[in-house]
């Protein structure tokens, strides 16, 4: 259970990192106070949490054959699905996760919040 919460907790790093660097994405909830943005950020990464671990293992096997054509390369095209299937389910919710309409605004936003889980999978904390 501890390290579910670590990794939203990752999650929500990694996604407030990149909402701070690139313009196209953003977070948005009813209210306007610091706590409802953390909470926000937290949620959205509990949904991109998920997401990861039920959506993303099937669509890497139905896609194998093109990631091993493209050496690996094709991975972050399903990262950067990962992260526009994560805007759609929050649409639902009071939270709103959104990303501009050019795609490689969720590329580079997937090459960022995958950097910085690689960084924070190093740190001593998190090896449990």
């Amino acid at each position: 259970m501890r390290s579910f919460i670590v990794r939203v907790i990752v999650n929500a790093l990694a996604l407030a990192i990149a909402c701070w660097i690139l313009t196209g994405l953003d977070i948005t909830t009813s209210d306007n106070g610091t706590l409802s943005l953390i909470l926000g950020y937290l949620f959205i990464g509990l949904v991109f949490g998920l997401v990861n671990a039920f959506v993303k293992p099937i669509v890497m096997l139905l896609s194998l054959p093109i990631t091993i054509l493209t050496l690996g390369l094709f991975t972050i095209v399903i990262n950067a699905g990962m992260l526009y299937l994560t805007s759609w389910i929050s649409s639902y919710t009071t939270v709103q996760f959104t990303i501009d309409s050019f795609f490689w605004t969720a590329v580079f936003a997937a090459l960022i919040i995958s950097a910085v889980s690689l960084v924070a999978s190093f740190l001593p904390a998190l090896d449990r």
